[in-house]
């Protein structure tokens, strides 16, 4: 009959396409089946691996499911992390292995190749990695140290494009940051990822999931302060996040100050009005005095009125400037090693700024004048200033004033 079959059909032969009725059409059936799967190959994830690739599963619809196998191995209830009463399950899971980098990282891997062959999965993993986070509370806490492992170890292998802001916002629930929960979570996270990578890696990555400035926010409500965010990090051996965040709110602090200050000189407030109010700002902020000296100068020197060419007129404006304000200067420049702070910021600016280049002596005179530098701050610059930018340069230029200085101080 086979030749009947080739007349009937003009002489083609019809590829029948194979079908495999066992697909299971439930998710119940398909979480059976993967199960099974692990449980044929005793857990070796390189067989499970090689047997998930060859299998008819439907995993572009039951993606979900897959990952709660992987993860806890079993299907969860919906909308919970309970697992299926009536489903089987596997004793292989991420949860069942030990809360280590080497037993943990296999899974990784595993994902990860499973992804390579099954891009659209990565939408799955995503859905039960939010669930799973947001359900925190329902986990023990050595399997919401391993679920921290696993995270971590699938920023630092770049599991296929996993989005940073998918694992950093579910954490945000107000009732899993109260219990501490997440606090201790995002501090395991934190530990194993900088095993393997940089401070700068980590806050790129913080970055890109919205949280480089909020640090604060996985701390319960009581506890968001610097102090003991620095207490926390400290004692669990995080020095280098302690640090990033120091600079981070220092920065936040400094450009508050900046703002109010810029914001006063530019309405001519009066000097003393900008004085206590700076006074008040620099003790909340707990800002060292020598960058409240680098601070004021920058500030000043940011609110004059530059000329695009003309020389003079920048000249004139600078030493204006200088002059109108030199009693707020005066206020914070309480002490030789704070004076020669500013003659080493105002060297500075004179080196890098080429308006500013020839003005140093003249600065230097005017604040001399004001009162805001003392004779010894100036001479012991002069001969032992440490700040090498245009020092040369500037020496020779100061050197007139600097011999006045020394001929005034012999005829007293």
């Amino acid at each position: 009959w086979p030749q009947t079959l080739l007349f009937l059909t003009g002489g083609q032969r019809i590829k029948t396409r194979k079908r495999n009725i066992a697909a299971p059409l439930d998710p119940s059936s398909f979480s059976d089946a993967i199960v099974q799967i692990y449980l044929d190959n005793a857990g070796d994830l390189e067989l499970v691996a090689k047997s998930i690739e060859s299998s008819d599963l439907n995993f572009s619809r039951y993606g979900d499911t897959f990952f709660e196998v992987v993860f806890i191995g079993v299907r969860t209830q919906p909308g919970t992390i309970k697992p299926e009463e009536e489903g089987e399950r596997h004793p292989y899971s991420l949860i069942d292995c030990a809360a280590q980098r080497e037993a943990i990282l296999p899974y990784v891997l595993f994902i990860q190749k499973t992804l390579r062959r099954r891009p659209f999965l990565i939408k799955s993993l995503e859905n039960v990695m939010r669930k799973f986070l947001q359900s925190l509370e329902f986990f023990e806490e050595n399997e919401r140290q391993k679920l921290a492992i696993f995270t971590a170890l699938a920023f630092s292998q770049k599991l296929s494009g996993l989005p940073p802001e998918t694992v950093f916002q579910p954490l945000l629930k107000d009732n899993l940051v109260a219990k501490g929960i997440v606090l201790s979570f995002i501090t395991e996270f934190f530990k194993e990822y900088l095993k393997e990578n940089s401070l700068d890696d980590l806050i790129a990555l913080l970055k890109k999931g919205k949280m480089e400035d909020n640090l604060l926010e996985f701390f319960p409500s009581g506890k968001r302060t610097s102090e003991a965010l620095s207490e926390h990090f400290t004692k669990e051996g995080l020095t280098s996040l302690v640090e990033y965040n120091s600079k981070k709110m220092f920065e936040v602090k400094l450009k508050e100050i900046k703002s109010t200050l810029t914001t006063m000189i530019n309405e001519e407030a009066e000097i003393s009005e900008v004085t206590e109010v700076v006074k008040q700002q620099v003790k909340d902020a707990k800002f060292p005095d020598i960058e409240v000296v680098r601070m004021l100068w920058d500030v000043l020197m940011e609110a004059v009125q530059w000329s695009g060419k003309n020389q003079q007129q920048n000249s004139n404006s600078a030493l204006r400037q200088v002059n109108a304000w030199a009693g707020l200067m005066n206020a914070f420049c309480t002490s030789g090693k704070l004076e020669l702070e500013l003659i080493y910021k105002v060297q500075t600016q004179c080196y890098e700024d080429a308006k500013l280049m020839k003005l140093f002596p003249e600065i230097i005179r005017s604040l001399y004048d004001q009162d805001v530098l003392a004779e010894d701050t100036i001479l012991l610059w002069f001969r032992k200033g440490s700040n090498q930018k245009g020092r040369q340069s500037f020496v020779k230029a100061l050197e007139p004033f600097v011999k006045w200085l020394e001929e005034a101080e012999e005829e007293e």
